[in-house]
């Protein structure tokens, strides 16, 4: 057997151990899938540490918070407008337009960026209007990011599930979710960190090679449909699906009102929030920590180490076998893990003070929850309703999703007064404080809820019936 022959041998034996046997085209389906992920998630991954070290370098880090809750407000009507779309448009046609606006828009953002970026002081010694334009630019940027990460990514996962059946995603959707964390490691660290090492002063050039990656899902996606059999693009089918449609009213406040209506909804919507809250959290003081030490593009360097670090991490996981959690032990098992694993990172959190060990828990967070509770929770969607995999996944994943992080920015606005009042050593004590009577209370309440969600999802899938 030749070397690349021995290398795919190799491959194909590790996917067989971590997700199962897959038919021939079946595992291509999920390549192809994962390729597709891949770009999204390392152009994700590579906007995400931009999206902070810019804002700070335009506007303030201790601004943070505020940017969270301006993102959240903004979202409204961009929801508002992606839902109708939904109602108009194919979900074909939608992993068109979105890639199209966000590949022109960052372009256009890239071009901004090399007069508007510069050192504090030149910043600061700039004409008033021209000030208030540059931090204007920050938070526009910021909430950008932030749509990015909420529509682009839910809108892959609603067509993920909308064309893979129960048994099939079991085995396909770690794997998927696998080969996106390899676009998660290469992105970041080598365009996210490129203008540092070459030199230059703002982060353009970064920007427009992402441009340009965003625009290449379209054709990525169009050779999935192409080269993907037609049985394989097949939905679940619940016997009780029609009922439930004819159910469902038409119209942007559908999602939420499907989610207010069910019980299992409001359980994928808490899972989300808590977890995001506690991140939120970490996040705060993990970035206020790393920009007393960088700045300008240095900063997005070392932010751009963390976000390939991350997805390194959740590979790492994949790759040994941590998906077999879902596989052998079930849903429940999997979901009903991760609260446990933030309990013990919070803990971390409370009674540890150190970059490294910041830089380290929020790795560990974020690949943990990509690796074995993101999968576990986009199966979730699959014993539903089509409205509800587009539409209410859409609201749980972009407003729940903000919202949570907006919960956890109200609680960082916190730390300045308290430092104010207390000092900066003994008001940070009082932030800890309250850090823990808030999140661990909120992780009781989302183990009880994963117990439930997994019960009823194995019911529902057994029973070949659909639950909302």
């Amino acid at each position: 057997m030749s070397f690349s022959g021995r290398i795919l041998h190799f491959f194909q034996w590790i996917c067989r151990f971590n997700f199962g046997d897959f038919e021939k085209e079946e595992f291509k389906k999920f390549l192809r899938m994962g390729l597709i992920f891949a770009l999204i998630i390392g152009v994700y991954w590579t906007l995400r540490p931009l999206k902070d070290s810019i804002f700070i370098q335009l506007v303030d880090k201790l601004h943070l918070p505020y940017a969270k809750t301006v993102s959240v407000l903004a979202l409204l009507p961009l929801v508002m407008f992606y839902t109708k779309l939904l109602e108009k448009t194919s979900r074909e046609r939608m992993l068109v337009i979105l890639p199209s606006f966000y590949g022109i828009a960052v372009l256009c953002f890239g071009i901004l960026m090399s007069f508007a970026q510069g050192t504090a002081e030149e910043i600061a010694a700039r004409p008033f209007p021209l000030f208030l334009a540059t931090r204007g630019l920050g938070y526009l940027w910021y909430v950008f990011v932030e749509s990015f990460g909420s529509l682009v990514i839910a809108l892959f996962w609603a067509f993920a599930t909308d064309t893979t059946v129960p048994e099939s995603a079991k085995r396909g959707f770690p794997l998927v979710v696998m080969i996106g964390q390899m676009g998660g490691v290469v992105f970041p660290y080598s365009v996210g960190g490129l203008p540092h090492r070459l030199g230059f002063s703002t982060d353009t050039l970064s920007m427009i090679i992402l441009g340009v990656l965003i625009l290449m899902i379209i054709p990525l996606l169009h050779y999935f449909l192409r080269a993907t059999p037609s049985h394989l693009l097949a939905s679940f089918h619940g016997h009780n699906e029609k009922t439930e449609e004819n159910k469902q009213e038409p119209g942007f406040l559908e999602g939420l009102k499907l989610m207010l209506k069910h019980k299992y909804l409001l359980g994928i919507f808490a899972a989300n929030f808590i977890y995001e809250v506690v991140v939120t959290i970490f996040d705060f003081n993990f970035k206020v920590a790393a920009s007393a030490h960088y700045s300008g593009v240095a900063l997005s360097h070392y932010l751009s180490l963390y976000g390939s670090s991350v997805s390194l991490v959740s590979l790492l996981c994949l790759f040994f076998g941590i998906s077999n959690v879902t596989r052998f032990l079930g849903i429940r098992v999997a979901l009903a893990a991760m609260p446990v694993i933030v309990g013990l990172a919070l803990f971390g959190f409370l009674t540890l003070d150190s970059l490294s060990f910041l830089f380290g828990l929020m790795v560990g967070a974020k690949a943990i929850n990509y690796a074995l509770n993101g999968p576990a929770l986009k199966q979730l969607y699959i014993p539903t309703t089509h409205d509800v995999r587009f539409k209410a996944q859409a609201w749980i994943e972009t407003f729940g999703s903000r919202a949570s992080k907006e919960a956890g920015s109200i609680f960082n606005m916190a730390l300045a007064p308290l430092q104010k009042a207390f000092g900066a050593v003994a008001g940070r004590a009082q932030y800890l404080l309250l850090s823990g009577c808030l999140g661990f209370p909120l992780l009781i309440f989302w183990l009880i809820t994963a117990l439930y969600l997994g019960k009823t999802f194995h019911k529902a899938v057994d029973s070949k019936k659909t639950i909302c």
